[in-house]
């Protein structure tokens, strides 16, 4: 509105000078008696002066009104395309919001700084996958490392002294007259020796550094060997798989050792890892007590971890167990091999 008032000053003006100029080219130089036209001449009861004067200020408003119509409708327009493209909406939006209408220099350059956020914002979104990426692993490194650093705390310090009050209490009851207490004592420390034991199992590091699964479980089996009460027999087989899926199988490896350490009571534990018809079978059994039912199944935190491993390589999983006979927990991973070439086919 504020631009009306200028503009209608600046038509009169222009006005004024044309119907001046013409005035001057029909009457000549102005004078009383030459341009008595102007005031002698009378149109509906007014002069005809009076008349070109109005009709100059109805042109000169009407116009401005006009262009400054037109002007905020141009603005409004490019107001929508920014609006859009503040939005992150695609081209066909910021097109739709009639660009034909506008110059094409300034369409020209609204497309160009489209593209131009549009490079930024990926650019943007990049980066900031890659530090949170970068992030998650500093995070996973660091963990690994205090893991670490509280396994052998734990090892040098709380497992130790475990040991020696367990092999204290033993020869304070290898007597017959032994009380009950020290007995019921001793058998405390020795479930809070294999707690200790599945503790530190679990603290192990996951991933198998440049080892393959088999080193990896061959080398828990003899660690455990040396720790635990039971009898461990194992049969392991090198097998082909990818990196992930043998770092998510020893993974599981070590929670199912972990919960039969912790709950199962076995003598005995038989740990199998083969290949049979393209599946690589990872299969662990004890004869420990096993499940009361299948709601302790169900809501058990470890076994709904083996399950989700499981099912993250693509393997399936089944876990059975039978009351005071054992439990098997069984994963099956199909091996991918890549086929040979028609052409070797051909040539053999």
């Amino acid at each position: 509105m504020r631009q009306i008032l200028p503009r209608s000053l600046f038509f009169i003006s222009l006005f004024a000078l044309i119907v001046f100029s013409i005035l001057f080219a029909l009457l000549g130089l102005p004078s009383f008696k030459g341009w008595a036209v102007l005031w002698e001449d009378f149109i509906a009861g007014l002069p005809l002066g009076i008349w070109l004067l109005v009709l100059m200020l109805a042109l000169s408003v009407g116009i401005s009104w006009w262009t400054e119509s037109l002007s905020r409708s141009k603005v409004q327009e490019i107001e929508e395309i920014f609006q859009a493209l503040l939005r992150n909406e695609d081209n066909t939006v910021v097109q739709a919001a009639n660009m034909k209408t506008l110059p094409r220099n300034l369409s020209s350059s609204i497309l160009k700084l489209q593209k131009l956020l549009e490079t930024q914002r990926k650019s943007l979104t990049r980066i900031a996958n890659e530090r949170a990426e970068t992030q998650d692993q500093i995070i996973q490194e660091r963990l690994i490392v205090e893991r670490q650093r509280l396994a052998r705390e734990l090892h040098d310090s709380v497992s130790q002294q475990l040991f020696a009050a367990s092999m204290l209490l033993s020869s304070m009851t290898e007597s017959e007259d032994a009380q009950p207490g020290l007995l019921q004592t001793e058998k405390m420390v020795q479930q809070a020796q294999l707690e200790m034991r599945a503790l530190l199992l679990h603290l192990r590091p996951a991933a198998l550094h440049d080892k393959s699964l088999r080193q990896g479980l061959f080398e828990l089996v003899s660690e455990l060997k040396e720790k635990v009460y039971f009898t461990i027999n194992h049969k392991l087989e090198e097998v082909p798989l990818q990196k992930g899926a043998e770092d998510h199988l020893f993974r599981i490896a070590q929670e199912t050792l972990s919960n039969t350490l912790r709950h199962s009571k076995a003598t005995e534990v038989y740990i199998l890892f083969v290949e049979r018809d393209h599946f690589a079978i990872l299969r662990i059994q004890d004869n420990g007590v096993g499940f009361e039912s299948e709601q302790s199944k169900s809501t058990s935190y470890g076994l709904k971890h083996i399950e989700e491993r499981a099912i993250e390589i693509g393997a399936t999983s089944k876990i059975v167990s039978v009351p005071s006979e054992g439990t098997i927990v069984e994963i099956k991973v199909p091996i991918e091999r890549k086929k040979p070439n028609d052409s070797n086919l051909i040539s053999g």
